[in-house]
């Protein structure tokens, strides 16, 4: 078993001690999610790298959930910090966003609420899809980079990825044509 996972079972056991030891080996993957998504953050946004990481460790502390696995832990924390970012896009006139396809444009802080509730209930059902997107589009990673991290085929990835391309494009679509 992988040193950190021993760590976060132990911590989710509820080994304190076991969380001071694990944050030293987890932090530079931590900070490189965080990095992604910032990149994808107006560039007068008011967190920084270290920031988002320290807000979403807190909420995902605060959650106390079982670990899997360092790559169940990994995903975990990409999604805490898409919340603290939306979090953040709720309080905000406006935004710097890089929509679903990758280009860049200036959005309201509505079109990112919208989006973060078509991922949510895209999740629903589509749980393994979901999490492709956040590490595709949210965090960056390639296709081989998320096969890895959630344990599946590359060509799973990609026809995931494809298949939640056009489920939120036609959800987002029904949404803005509704609103």
């Amino acid at each position: 078993m992988h040193e950190i996972t021993e760590l976060l079972r132990a911590f989710s056991l509820g080994d304190k001690e076991a969380l001071d030891r694990l944050l030293p080996l987890v932090d530079k993957e931590l900070k490189k999610i965080a990095h992604a998504y910032m990149q994808r953050e107006r560039p007068e946004h008011i967190l920084q790298t270290t920031a988002l990481v320290n807000e979403a460790l807190i909420k995902l502390i605060r959650d106390n959930i079982s670990y899997k696995s360092r790559k169940h832990f990994y995903v975990l924390v990409a999604k805490r910090m898409r919340q603290v970012l939306i979090d953040y896009a709720r309080k905000a006139p406006a935004a710097e966003f890089t929509d679903i396809e990758g280009q860049a444009e200036k959005q309201r802080p509505k079109e990112i609420l919208q989006l973060d509730e078509a991922l949510t209930e895209f999740g629903k059902e589509h749980e393994r899809a979901a999490a492709v997107v956040e590490c595709r589009h949210f965090i960056g990673l390639t296709v081989k980079e998320v096969a890895e991290v959630l344990d599946i085929a590359p060509k799973t990835v990609e026809r995931d990825w494809d298949f939640a391309l056009a489920w939120l494009n036609k959800y987002m679509t029904r949404e803005s044509r509704e609103s």
